[in-house]
């Protein structure tokens, strides 16, 4: 049977493709290079004790009438894949030296815990929490791809929009005049983009701000329910994965892509051909578009691929034995730790010069979000841990001195430790029974991510604009469809898959309206 979309890669984006247009009926094959679907949503377990996601902590969009849920309720799946929330009052704990802010999903709350602790700057700190509100709605209701109608229709979202198009979060800090103190609170989720103040779009800080404020979420049975669900909503629907298949070659007819060849990795130098009328993308699109030649793309379509990367991160997976969490403050949340003031001196000092002497990271507790404990044995939690890390560096020293390698992971690790003992769980070292760090070279190995990127193109102000890679290619019956072709994240991917399903068959349903 002939095949209408064969896509390549079941990252989340080509999954949720693949699942709606064969729920409509369409034939899909999707090829993946790795032995299992999710890409950084995939799941993997040690020694069948312990089950751990590769990237995915929290995530938004998952309440009712939103995103997520649209595209479950789309698939027949919103009463099966259901989502625990967060703690409203506090889902995330924000520290660092002399300061504590728990951040509400109420935006009054948040205000007047602010204020609390910064009571001479009160005006300035109402008139940003609004001023970021008023851009995440405006953020929220733009159209994908752009409709440049829309803006001249919305005078009032045009204004957020142009007005910070270009602007970092550091640059509406200091228009607002924020104290360093209360910009650090607000920015120590940093680890959800691996950027500084200095560096981060203030659309991307914004939208995923506000988006947990109307709800944080993590999946009753983990993420790995949601990967499964979509794959055997594919499977039931007569569509096929066919894994361990890696893509060595486009076949290109003029300006069509018709197919590819695919290197069978379970039978070194066998090369298999696959085609379909339509080939989704979920590759890389610069490392694609690099596969097939960039001078076969239009100028425009170009320029959009050249994009930087997202810095890659640090993971330590760990599980404690006879140690509940909870009684060292841990939660229905996250906790957010930086040992400097500075947000944009601690990454420079982690991410460019190695230093992790003063470390800034995030603590996530899988095990105390859900009452599904399948993820581990009785009597044992889960506890992650994430930073920043330089995927040069890494590489540089597996290539070169695989001991220095190995050292490198375990000095971050011990720096990390070091401050959970000081701070939060003086005993944790006795209570750890498991740990696995994964570094940028595991992120490129294990989820065929570029220089290990975490979330695709990088997301400053010139990657993450008005005028950003879409699902065009310009090419005919090729399409991206990828977290740099779209938006990054659980989330993000979950809607780029939807918004190119959206446009090829006409059926629109992710606002919730039958609109474009």
């Amino acid at each position: 049977m002939k095949t209408d979309y064969l896509i390549l890669g079941s990252g989340l984006a080509g999954l949720s493709f693949g699942a709606l247009m064969a729920k409509a009926g369409k034939k899909v094959v999707i090829l993946e290079a790795h032995d299992c679907p999710g890409g950084y949503g995939h799941t993997f377990s040690e020694g069948n004790l312990y089950r751990f996601n590769a990237q995915f902590h929290y995530v938004w969009n998952c309440g009712e009438g939103r995103v997520v849920h649209n595209f479950l309720k789309k698939l027949n799946l919103h009463h099966d894949v259901t989502f625990e929330k967060y703690d409203c009052d506090r889902y995330d704990h924000n520290r660092m030296p002399n300061f504590a802010l728990d951040i509400p999903s109420d935006l009054q709350v948040l205000i007047t815990r602010l204020q609390a602790l910064f009571p001479s700057h009160a005006r300035n700190i109402k008139n940003f929490i609004t001023e970021v509100e008023q851009t995440a709605d405006a953020l929220d209701k733009l159209p994908i791809p752009l409709n440049p109608p829309f803006l001249l229709s919305n005078p009032r979202s045009s204004y957020h929009l142009f007005k910070y198009r270009n602007a970092t979060l550091q640059q509406v800090f200091d228009q607002f005049q924020l104290p360093l103190a209360a910009q650090t609170l607000l920015a120590l989720q940093w680890p959800d983009f691996l950027l500084p103040p200095r560096d981060l779009s203030f659309f991307a800080w914004a939208t995923l701000f506000m988006g947990y404020c109307r709800g944080a979420y993590y999946p009753t049975k983990h993420f790995e329910s949601v990967i499964n669900a979509l794959v055997k909503t594919i499977e039931d629907n007569g569509g096929n994965i066919i894994y361990n298949r890696k893509i060595t070659q486009f076949i290109r007819n003029g300006k069509t892509i018709t197919g590819v060849l695919a290197d069978d990795l379970n039978n070194s130098g066998q090369i298999s051909e696959h085609h379909g009328t339509d080939i989704i993308c979920n590759i890389d699109p610069k490392k694609a578009a690099e596969m097939i030649g960039f001078e076969h793309f239009s100028h425009s379509v170009q320029r959009k691929l050249l994009y930087d990367y997202s810095p890659s991160n640090f993971m330590a997976y760990c599980v404690v034995k006879d140690l509940d969490l909870r009684d060292y403050g841990f939660g229905k949340w996250n906790v957010f730790h930086t040992e400097q003031e500075d947000l944009n001196q601690a990454f420079d000092d982690m991410y460019l010069r190695g230093d992790y002497s003063k470390p800034s990271f995030v603590i996530t507790t899988p095990s105390l979000l859900t009452n599904d404990h399948s993820d581990c044995p009785e009597n044992c939690q889960i506890i992650e841990f994430l930073t920043v890390a330089n995927y040069d560096r890494f590489h540089d020293l597996k290539i070169s001195d695989a001991a220095q390698y190995r050292q490198k992971k375990k000095e971050i690790f011990d720096a990390i430790i070091a401050v959970v003992e000081k701070h939060y769980i003086p005993n944790f070292s006795q209570h750890l029974v498991f740990k696995m760090t994964g570094s940028p070279t595991t992120n490129q190995r294990f989820c065929g991510s570029p220089a290990g990127n975490s979330y695709g193109s990088n997301l400053t102000p010139k990657n993450l604009n008005l005028n950003r890679l879409n699902h065009q290619t310009s090419l005919k019956h090729f399409y991206f469809c990828n977290a740099s072709s779209g938006f990054p994240g659980f989330t993000g991917t979950i809607k780029t898959g939807s918004v190119l399903y959206e446009h090829l068959s006409g059926d629109f349903f992710v606002k919730g309206d039958k609109t474009p």
